[in-house]
């Protein structure tokens, strides 16, 4: 059975999980295809959302800055 969840996958894409951790998800991921799956599609999104880049409107900018004034 297997004790790795959604959370712990977004832990160790982002980096946030200790060794032990990263041991065990390893190998998880080497043994179940639909844990490797998920992996698969979370950094896929985590790597589109990289690509995004927000900004504000310049009439939010200059709505801020009338304030400032």
């Amino acid at each position: 059975m297997n004790t790795i969840k959604t959370e712990d996958l977004i832990r160790f894409l982002y980096n946030e999980t200790s060794n032990k951790e990263n041991l065990l998800i390893e190998s998880a991921l080497a043994y179940d295809f639909k844990l490797k799956e998920e992996y698969n599609s979370l950094k896929e999104a985590i790597d589109e959302l990289k690509s995004f880049s927000l900004s504000p409107s310049e009439q939010s900018v200059n709505r801020i800055l009338s304030h400032l004034a």
